[in-house]
């Protein structure tokens, strides 16, 4: 399933989600976060040691050299944005696409991991959805998405240097977007259908993610101490 209007790229340099009229847009992206309207989201593959003291230079670059159409929304990441998950889910009139990036070298504890330098996001998530919702809900659907990543990390075992079950990374990012067509949605938790949509696509999409990650670099681990 994908939706109608909206185009998804996946490559080495970033992931690009492109859509045919302007999206409605909620996120914690370093270029154009916050609410906007864009007609594209790029999510941009950087070095690892990538401060940000330039992102929306190195955003700006990476759009102009893929030929994405403004307004734009952008985000960094140090995972290879070639190995991007993506999933689709459906609930009553309400689709959602959702593509992801996955790197775990910086796991935290929110509210227990020490302060540190930002780096470029390693969970970034994109969700999309073909439906009509109110500011309220995309600050609603942003909470489920979260909810959806930690247990995806529980779950899987992922834990931070001290032991500690890790949350999330330390620079994690997301993005919802919405088309503003279909039904009008007050809500986005996850008993909704705009909620679950989402949620479904979103765990399906990180599930794949983590474990691809978790068992290239235990391959990797593996190979060096042979």
């Amino acid at each position: 399933m994908s939706l109608e209007g909206v185009a998804t790229r996946v490559g080495p340099e970033a992931v690009v989600v492109t859509a045919e009229r302007e999206l409605i847009v909620l996120s914690s992206a370093v270029v154009g976060g916050g609410f906007a309207r864009a007609r594209s989201v790029l999510n941009v593959h950087v070095p690892k040691n990538f401060l940000c003291a330039d992102a929306a230079g190195a955003v700006a670059d990476a759009a102009r050299r893929l030929g994405v159409p403004a307004p734009w929304v952008g985000l960094l990441t140090g995972a290879w944005t070639e190995r991007a998950e993506m999933a689709t889910a459906e609930a009553d009139d309400v689709r959602a696409l959702v593509v992801a990036t996955v790197g775990l070298s910086n796991p935290s504890a929110a509210g227990l991991s020490p302060r540190a330098e930002p780096l470029p996001a390693t969970i970034n998530t994109i969700a999309v959805l073909d439906a009509d919702p109110e500011p309220a809900a995309l600050v609603n659907l942003v909470m489920t998405l979260t909810e959806v990543k930690t247990d995806v990390l529980r779950t899987a075992g992922v834990r931070c240097d001290d032991g500690r079950p890790a949350t999330g990374t330390s620079s994690d990012a997301i993005v919802v977007a919405a088309t503003a067509r279909g039904p009008r949605c007050r809500y986005g938790g996850p008993l909704t259908a705009l909620g679950w949509a989402a949620a479904s696509a979103t765990r399906v999409a990180l599930e794949t993610g983590v474990r691809r990650w978790i068992a290239d670099h235990h391959a990797v681990q593996g190979g060096a101490s042979a």
